[in-house]
């Protein structure tokens, strides 16, 4: 037994037989365990491991356990189980392929390699005892505009290299030249997929766009298809999740993803995994304006009762988790409730502080929320009946996705369009195409919009900022989430009414995409005039109604940052809103209904193109 290395196992076995006798199998008591005479002994005791992951996941995440400790045996007994593997010899499991596209993020790049890097450091999945993580490679897709901000993600890459992964930086030049290494006949086909920019303008193409070149990375990366997984992760993503505490948000290192995934694609016929996202709104602000401004109002509100240099009291046990899709203002076209009620702001600061010490942080932060952030309605992660459970899906999230070899034929299509909404159009047409070998399980990634460096910091397609007047644009993603939402629903009903495997008839696209686009008008006019009504109420509240805000000369910057926000939110969603006027133009909108129009009846020539690669 000491000479097995098992350690860990035998100390978890002990520590726990008590409050967990479900641990060990029964009859199995750590001195009964198999000796490695044989191959199969020694898979049985690497099995051994198996059994006890499922039941210390299931104490771990169930309310009053101590989380940190068993999180600590958690995760010994996966490194111990590597190191038998290793010693064991002939291990079959999947070889990764990681695929990060990045566009003048650095930031938000050094984190996210960083939880990479600290997820393989706590598993070690693979081993590493060779210097690097022998079954996990990383290419890092550039798309920047800035030379400087692709020197910090080459600096990145080579720091994370000494630090034992391994990344590859797939830049511009290299893209260029691989896309043109296609015939050109195929690369015209696939021109929309790909994309179509000259040499000098080779940068922020798009992530469908930029995510399908690294898929010809891929291809030129793998050795054995059969032993190989690739995995698209968005750079604002990291492998880990958060915790709700008493003292609010904690981020662990609890899921060992690359140990699921691979038996998940090993035991079953899955083509295509995703899994959804926890932490920041994995949505435009286009669509959380309403219930953001609901919570806004609610905060001032529930200010405006106390007083203003007293001891914060917008602490304490937290209160009820948001629903799923709660920060969505249209949450009903996706099958949710739409409840309208309020969730209360919970204050970040620590140590003696009062509520205008609370006003002013809460300030500091309102104008985040037009990055992606939502200061109330966080999604959190919920164990469930566990991670590898899959259930049918019909959302990709580009953010956390995995494929085999023979699921890099299901792309998400029409970059060229450069709509939000791409990854759930692209999984309604996966989904109507191979049925449940298209899977969601829950092993969420923590989604966090903004970074250390400000609003400011990095860039985010569709959203302008002036850093001196703060004043912030997203007209362009707004225009962009409107039709984004129209060629998702268009595509939703289009395969429930036609065959996903041969051309769509442009008449039955073209009914569906007229009633959807009157159905969504409806919906978005309803909601704009909700947002109106909504702004009006919070200036009243903040400067009209004599609170004690007004008179408390250290609080004027904090006011003023009120400001901003309320014009900001009248900039972008009021009457003279230049997205607004956009979905309100006839003539704007028949454009864009001609492009999604054709790129639907173009949808499985480019599939055949595509499909063609491989």
């Amino acid at each position: 037994m000491p000479d097995l290395a098992t350690t860990q196992l035998a100390r978890c076995l002990a520590r726990h037989k008590a409050a967990l006798p479900q641990l060990a199998p029964p009859g199995a008591a750590p001195a009964a365990l198999p000796t490695p005479a044989d191959p199969n002994a020694f898979d049985a005791l690497i099995e051994r491991y198996e059994h006890c992951y499922r039941a210390l996941e299931k104490a771990m995440w169930s309310s009053g356990s101590d989380f940190a400790a068993l999180l600590a045996d958690y995760q010994a007994l996966f490194r111990e189980q590597e190191a038998l593997i290793l010693r064991r010899g002939n291990d079959q499991r999947h070889h990764f392929l990681l695929g990060i596209p990045v566009a003048d993020r650095p930031s938000h790049l050094r984190a996210c390699l960083e939880s990479l890097y600290q997820l393989c450091t706590r598993y070690d999945y693979g081993g590493h005892a060779s210097g690097v993580w022998d079954k996990i490679q990383v290419v890092v897709a550039e798309d920047s505009r800035h030379e400087h901000h692709i020197r910090s993600h080459l600096e990145l890459v080579e720091e994370y290299r000494k630090k034992g992964l391994q990344v590859i930086h797939f830049g511009l030049d290299e893209q260029y030249e691989l896309l043109h290494a296609l015939p050109q006949a195929q690369r015209e086909r696939l021109g929309r997929v790909l994309t179509c920019q000259p040499r000098e303008r080779f940068y922020r193409k798009g992530q469908a766009a930029n995510r399908n070149l690294c898929y010809l990375k891929f291809l030129q990366l793998t050795q054995d298809k059969a032993k190989t997984l690739y995995y698209l992760v968005d750079s604002d993503q990291h492998f880990c999740v958060n915790r709700r505490t008493e003292a609010g948000e904690e981020i662990v290192y609890a899921l060992n993803y690359f140990h699921v995934i691979d038996r998940i694609f090993r035991t079953t016929g899955t083509l295509m995994l995703t899994g959804k996202l926890v932490g920041d709104p994995p949505v435009s602000p286009s669509v959380m304006a309403a219930n953001f401004l609901d919570d806004v109002i609610a905060f001032f509100e529930r200010l405006s009762t106390l007083d203003g240099h007293e001891p914060c009291r917008l602490h304490g046990a937290p209160g009820p988790l948001p629903s799923d899709a709660a920060y969505h203002d249209l949450a009903g076209l996706f099958g949710f409730e739409e409840r309208g009620a309020t969730f209360p702001y919970a204050c970040r600061l620590s140590g003696a502080h009062d509520h205008a010490a609370c006003l002013t942080a809460f300030a500091r932060n309102l104008n985040t929320f037009f990055f992606g952030e939502h200061l109330t309605r966080k999604t959190w992660f919920s164990y469930g009946s566990g991670f590898a459970q899959l259930a049918p899906a019909r959302t990709v999230y580009p953010g956390n996705y995995v494929v085999n070899y023979a699921g890099l034929k299901y792309i998400i299509p029409f970059g060229h369009l450069r709509l939000r909404m791409s990854g759930p159009t692209a999984g309604r047409l996966i989904a109507a195409e191979i049925g449940g070998r298209f899977a969601s399980f829950n092993m969420p990634n923590l989604h966090r919009r903004s970074t250390d460096d400000g609003l400011g910091g990095n860039f985010r397609p569709g959203v302008e900022l002036d850093g001196e007047r703060q004043h912030i644009d997203l007209s362009d993603e707004f225009e962009r989430q409107f039709f984004g939402d129209l060629m998702l629903f268009s595509a939703e009903e289009l395969v429930t009414q036609a065959d996903v495997t041969q051309p769509f008839a442009q008449d039955v696209i073209e009914s569906i995409v007229a009633r959807k686009e009157g159905d969504l008008l409806a919906r978005y006019r309803q909601k704009h005039d909700a947002i109106i009504a909504k702004s009006r109420q919070l200036h009243a509240l903040m400067f009209n109604a004599g609170h004690w805000w007004l008179h408390v000369p250290e609080l004027s910057g904090a006011l003023k940052q009120v400001q901003s926000f309320i014009e900001n939110i009248d900039r972008n969603f009021g009457e003279h809103s230049a997205a607004w006027r956009e979905i309100e133009s006839a003539d704007h909108r028949a454009e864009r209904k001609r492009q999604i129009i054709e790129a639907l009846m173009g949808y499985r020539a480019e599939r055949e193109a595509w499909d063609s690669l491989f």
